[in-house]
């Protein structure tokens, strides 16, 4: 079974270290909390809103031991007005036999907001 396990989060700023900290930490609870391990992934999409534009979020995944061959695809979150700004959502599709309920999604920072039943501060 294919399971997607999502996130969110924002990001300080559009300076690239800032991106990368927040993609980072974004995926390091997704990975913590849900056990994931790299050669069970399908793919990964990570989208980030227009304002996101010094460096592809995705380059904070391929900093991480063992996920050199994991399939990533970044882009570009609609611009919808009134939405969050520098965000960066991730979506990983995951075979586990996890039941849905069993599912981690983590949203952070200014994120929460969009999923306050599911959000997590730095748990």
């Amino acid at each position: 079974m294919i399971r997607g396990i999502r996130g969110a989060t924002t990001a300080a700023s559009n300076k690239e270290q800032e991106v990368l900290l927040a993609t980072k930490q974004l995926l390091d609870e997704m990975i913590l909390h849900n056990r994931i391990m790299p050669e069970k992934i399908a793919s990964v999409f990570i989208s980030a809103t227009n304002d996101i534009g010094s460096v592809f979020p995705a380059k904070a995944l391929r900093q991480l031991e063992g996920w050199t061959f994991v399939p990533i695809m970044c882009m570009q979150e609609l611009d919808v007005e009134g939405g969050l700004p520098l965000c960066i959502r991730v979506m990983v599709h995951y075979n586990t036999e996890e039941p849905q309920e069993g599912i981690k999604h983590i949203y952070k920072n200014e994120a929460i907001r969009l999923r306050p039943d599911l959000g997590t501060k730095g748990r």
